[in-house]
């Protein structure tokens, strides 16, 4: 896979929200995603003691979750710690994931934020309009806006928005299971996003395109750091 357009990533902070806030305009906010085959999901781990990364990509047929094509990279930290810029961080060693690719999934599912963002340009976001491919934004955690909780039935979901805008939901994946909060990342309508993340979370609260890029990067880590011992 290859992105259809780049900027540069050597970028202050304050360059960094102006990108933010002039790419948020191109996020398509509506898809359907019939007919699809292939889902993706990528994550992205730190080394403990250190400025290193792994980033990996996992690719599962949707019909069996069975795994497809994988693919990582380990890089160097670039960019600091900074909430709401995590794309920034994190995106360049996704790009070189995803370009060992030889399969292109029909959408990426991203361990992070959509438009549920103070600048509604989360990572989903970021990766989606750089590579023109519909992502979802799946997290395990609310970074802004307020929702209720959900019925604790799977299924159940509740709207998130923040300043009168819906900007996501807060989706029961299981029963009596915390809720994760899906929003639109790009090319995707926020219903359509909710019904694959369900869909992708069988057994789990976190969908399994997820599940196998966490489980790859932090299997790395682990059996770098046994070798570094």
């Amino acid at each position: 896979m290859k992105p259809k357009f780049e900027h540069a990533w050597a970028v202050t902070e304050n360059e960094a929200l102006k990108l933010q806030t002039s790419l948020s305009k191109k996020v398509i906010r509506d898809g359907q995603l019939n007919g699809c085959r292939l889902a993706a999901g990528v994550d992205v781990a730190y080394q403990k003691n250190g400025d290193r990364l792994v980033a990996a990509a996992a690719v599962l047929d949707v019909k069996t979750f069975k795994l497809v094509e994988s693919a990582h990279v380990e890089d160097e930290v670039k960019f600091p710690y900074i909430p709401g810029l995590f794309s920034f961080r994190e995106l360049p060693a996704l790009i070189k994931v995803l370009d060992k690719l030889s399969s292109t999934p029909d959408f990426i599912v991203c361990d992070g934020q959509g438009i549920a963002h103070p600048r509604r340009f989360g990572l989903a976001c970021h990766l989606g309009v750089i590579f023109d491919i519909p992502t979802i934004g799946c997290s395990k955690t609310r970074l802004t806006g307020t929702a209720d909780t959900p019925e604790a039935q799977r299924g159940a979901s509740a709207l998130l928005k923040d300043k009168g805008e819906v900007i996501g939901a807060a989706l029961r994946t299981q029963d009596n299971i915390k809720p994760v909060y899906v929003s639109i990342g790009h090319r995707v309508s926020l219903e359509t996003a909710c019904q694959w993340i369900l869909r992708l979370s069988p057994n789990y609260r976190l969908p399994e395109t997820t599940r196998y890029a966490d489980q790859m990067v932090n299997a790395y880590l682990k059996n770098r750091e046994l070798h570094l011992q």
